[in-house]
């Protein structure tokens, strides 16, 4: 069997792997369709010598929280999907569709709406692109410690309505993972990114209000009547 390449770039010179932002012509971009939370979009962009249809969801983006507490046990939720026609477990997390309102402010809205929960120490821990084929959606991740109680509790509807919870620690979320247990992205990669963080004593977390760069494009204000 022939030796396989080198995959370590640093041995070989080549700079560290980052995803490129690629500003193609766009000939033409039309909304095909208008929904309740997001909506479809067709482009016609050049791409070489020719051109390509694309259609994609034009989403408003997304900000999750892996709330951690001083024994190292992660909070979780368990709701209702419709799309997967299931029940699964996810860390707190919501729409950017609030205009104007910054993603760590999103965030910390959403700990509490989620998880009556308030916390003191806030950083990034990843952002990512949750389905790049398809849609635009940009989902960044937080990690937030230090946490407290909020004084009153909140007032859940619909799918929240029956939301369930749960502190599990973080090894055992990671084990879940692993065993293709939990399924959802923003636990699976938040845990495994918990997890590796953690192991290198949190050293290298972007700031809480760090710049995002591929953030999905805010909601703009509704324009006056």
């Amino acid at each position: 069997m022939a030796d396989l390449p080198s995959t370590d770039h640093r041995s070989a010179g080549l700079p560290p792997i980052a995803d490129e932002p690629a500003a193609l012509p766009v000939q033409s971009s039309e909304q095909v369709y208008e929904g309740r939370v997001w909506d479809l979009r067709r482009d016609v962009v050049e791409l070489g010598e020719g051109t390509i249809v694309r259609e994609y969801v034009d989403h408003p983006g997304a900000v999750a929280v892996l709330a951690l507490d001083d024994d190292d046990r992660v909070f979780l939720i368990c709701q209702y999907r419709h799309p997967i026609r299931a029940r699964d477990w996810e860390i707190p997390a919501g729409l950017l569709d609030v205009p104007g309102e910054e993603p760590l402010a999103a965030a910390q809205r959403e700990l509490a709406e989620e998880g009556d929960l308030a916390a003191s120490d806030w950083a990034v821990l990843t952002d990512f692109f949750s389905s790049p084929g398809s849609s635009d959606e940009a989902i960044r991740i937080y990690l937030a410690r230090g946490l407290t109680p909020t004084d009153e509790p909140f007032a859940r509807e619909e799918e929240e309505a029956h939301m369930e919870t749960r502190w599990l620690d973080l090894d055992a979320c990671v084990d879940a993972v692993l065993e293709r247990r939990v399924q959802n992205p923003t636990l699976v990669i938040g845990v495994l990114a918990a997890q590796v963080a953690r192991a290198r004593g949190w050293a290298g977390l972007a700031a809480a209000d760090a710049a995002w760069p591929g953030r999905s494009t805010p909601r703009e204000e509704p324009a006056p009547r």
